[in-house]
């Protein structure tokens, strides 16, 4: 039995919703890859392509690079939004995290 990749997305992201909330979760790295693109869509969709290097200049074309300290998140009304600047407290704790 296998599983389309957009299947394990799905029950990723469910189980995500359904764990319950905790005060401080410890960060993960991101598990980006060079030789992959990823795209958020004009539907608010995400996907990763594997990327080739025939055409790698013209990728690059209009290409900005991130700033450090940048912080992307997904807001209430399902927009990405990113925001540079302090995110981490002194102690390192997520500066915008749960109250509770």
């Amino acid at each position: 039995m296998a599983f389309s990749t957009k299947t394990f997305a799905l029950v990723i992201v469910l189980g995500a919703f359904a764990a319950p909330a905790l005060a401080q979760t410890a960060a993960m790295p991101w598990d980006l890859k060079p030789d992959m693109g990823y795209a958020y869509d004009k539907d608010g969709k995400t996907f990763s392509y594997k990327m080739g290097t025939s055409n790698a200049g013209e990728l690059l074309k209009g290409a900005k690079k991130v700033p450090r300290g940048t912080l992307f998140f997904i807001g209430h009304n399902g927009q990405l939004y990113m925001r540079t600047g302090p995110y981490l407290e002194g102690d390192g704790k997520f500066k915008f995290g749960s109250d509770q």
